[in-house]
C-alpha cells in the first residue's frame, strides 16, 4: 500500500481522532489538498509545546500538500478557553501584530519551500473577523450553534464545573474558530483542519458549519497532547518555556533541552520532532544503540532544523567541553561584568544573582549548603567568598555552575 500523509501521521504517533478516517485516507491517496492549523499569537514566539503542530504541517508539505498557517490576529483579541483555567490576558492590536510578524518568521524556517504548490499560505483571521456585522453573524452563523452543545465541550464544561469564570467573549471563541474554517474553505478550498486533542470540539463545529452552509465535506484531525515521561507538559522547564525564537532561548539552551530528554521519551521524540526516516528510528530502537548517543542525535537534528547545522555542531562542542573536558565552551550563556567591579572584588551572592542561576540570596544559600554552586568546577562552601581577578582565566572568563546542567560564563569587559 502506498504511503500517504495520514498513514505516516499515524506511524509517527501523532494521531488522536479523525472525523472520518477512511474517507480522508481515500482523499490523500488520490489528490493533493490544503490543510490548516491555527495559532493564536499571545506571545512574541511559539514554544516547543507547539512543535508537534508545526511538524504536522512539515509532514503534510513533504507529501506534496499545501499547508495553511492561520495566525489568529482576530481570535487572539478574544482568547481561546481550551485547556485554560482562567481568562487570558487581553492584548492590544499593536502587540498582536508584532507577535504575528515574529511567529511568521519561525514558520518560514520550518516550512521553507521553493515549490509554489507546497509553499505555506499565511493568513490572518483578523482580515475577515474584523469585518463581521454582529447581527448578520448571529443570523447566518449563530443559528447553527446550540447552547446545549456548546456547554458540553470540555473547554467550557471544565471551567463551569470548577466554578471558574468564563466570559461571554471566550464563550464565542468556538463559533469564530468554526467560521475561520468556513472562510478558508471558501477562499482557499481548504478541506482539513488539524489541531491538538483539546481542539476537537472546535474543529467538529467547523466541519458541521461547512456542511450546513456550503454543503461540502471537510475533515478534522487531532493530535495527542504531549507530556514528557515525568508527566509534565511538553515545552516547559524549571526556568520557563522553551521558545523557538533564539533571542528568547539560545540555540545552545535549545540543544541542551533535547539532550536532557528522559530515556523513556527519546524514541518517541525522534518520531515526533525530527524528519528521520521511521525505518531508521526503528532500526536504532531494535539494536540497543547507546541512549546518550541517541540523545545527541535528537539534539542535533532538532537544533539543525530550527537554528542551522553550525549552531548544532557548536552546541555539541560546547557541551563536550563543559561536561566532559570540564572547560569553557563558547556557546554557554554569557554575563558581562565591568573590570572595576572585579578589581574591587565582588560578593559571591551579587555575582550569582547577575548570572540569573538563582533569583534570591536565600536560594544561593541553599545552593552552597547542598554543594550545588561551583566556580570553575570547584565547589563553593564559603558564603563570604569574594570573587576577584584571580578567579578568571587569561581570556577574562570564569565559569559559574549550578548543579551538573546549568552553566554561565562570566566575562570581564
Amino acid at each position: 500500500m502506498q504511503e500517504t500523509f495520514l498513514s505516516e501521521f499515524q506511524k509517527r504517533g501523532y494521531f488522536n481522532q479523525c472525523t472520518d478516517q477512511s474517507k480522508l485516507e481515500n482523499v490523500f491517496s488520490k489528490s493533493k489538498i490544503k490543510a490548516y492549523i491555527g495559532f493564536d499569537c499571545t506571545a512574541p514566539s511559539l514554544h516547543v509545546g507547539s512543535l508537534m503542530q508545526i511538524m504536522c504541517l512539515r509532514l503534510l508539505q513533504r507529501y506534496g500538500h499545501q499547508p495553511i498557517v492561520l495566525l489568529g490576529g482576530g481570535t487572539t483579541l478574544i482568547g481561546d478557553p481550551s485547556g485554560k483555567e482562567e481568562t487570558r490576558k487581553i492584548l492590544d492590536k499593536k502587540e498582536i501584530k508584532k507577535n504575528i510578524n515574529n511567529i511568521k518568521n519561525i514558520f518560514k524556517i520550518f516550512l521553507k519551500s521553493n515549490n509554489s504548490k507546497t509553499r505555506p499560505i499565511f493568513v490572518n483571521n483578523y482580515s475577515w473577523l474584523s469585518k463581521l456585522n454582529y447581527i448578520n453573524f448571529l443570523r447566518e452563523i449563530g443559528k447553527h450553534f446550540t447552547v446545549n452543545k456548546m456547554l458540553s465541550f470540555d473547554s467550557v464544561k471544565s471551567r463551569l464545573e470548577k466554578e471558574q469564570s468564563l466570559s461571554y467573549m471566550e464563550f464565542n471563541y468556538m463559533m469564530l474558530q468554526a467560521y475561520d474554517f468556513l472562510e478558508l474553505n471558501k477562499r482557499h478550498k481548504c478541506i482539513l483542519q488539524i489541531g491538538g486533542s483539546d481542539q476537537w470540539g472546535n474543529i467538529v463545529n467547523g466541519v458541521d458549519l461547512i456542511r450546513r452552509k456550503n454543503k461540502k465535506e471537510t475533515f478534522g484531525l487531532t493530535t495527542l497532547l504531549i507530556t514528557v515521561a515525568s508527566g509534565a507538559k511538553m515545552g516547559k522547564t524549571e526556568k520557563g518555556a522553551v521558545w523557538l525564537n533564539k533571542k528568547m532561548f539560545s540555540p545552545y539552551n535549545y540543544w541542551q533541552f533535547w539532550r536532557n530528554t528522559d530515556d523513556k521519551d527519546v524514541f518517541n521524540f525522534l518520531k515526533f520532532f525530527t524528519d528521520l526516516d521511521l525505518s531508521k528510528i526503528n532500526y536504532l530502537e531494535n539494536n540497543n544503540e547507546d541512549i546518550n548517543k541517541l540523545k545527541i542525535l535528537l539534539a542535533n537534528k532538532t537544533t539543525t532544523m530550527l537554528h542551522g547545522e553550525k549552531a548544532a555542531i557548536d552546541s555539541e562542542t560546547t557541551a563536550q567541553k563543559t561536561f566532559v573536558d570540564k572547560s569553557i565552551g563558547k556557546e554557554l550563556p554569557t554575563v558581562k561584568v565591568k573590570k572595576n567591579e572585579i578589581a574591587n572584588g565582588i560578593d559571591i551572592f551579587d555575582l550569582v544573582l547577575q548570572t540569573k542561576l538563582a533569583s534570591s540570596k536565600g536560594e544561593i544559600r541553599r545552593m552552597i549548603k547542598n554543594n550545588g554552586l561551583k566556580i570553575n568546577n570547584e565547589v563553593i562552601i564559603d558564603e563570604k567568598k569574594i570573587i576577584n581577578q584571580n578567579n578568571f582565566d587569561q581570556d577574562n572568563n570564569m565559569k559559574v555552575s549550578h548543579g551538573k546542567k546549568q552553566h554561565v560564563i562570566v566575562k570581564i569587559i
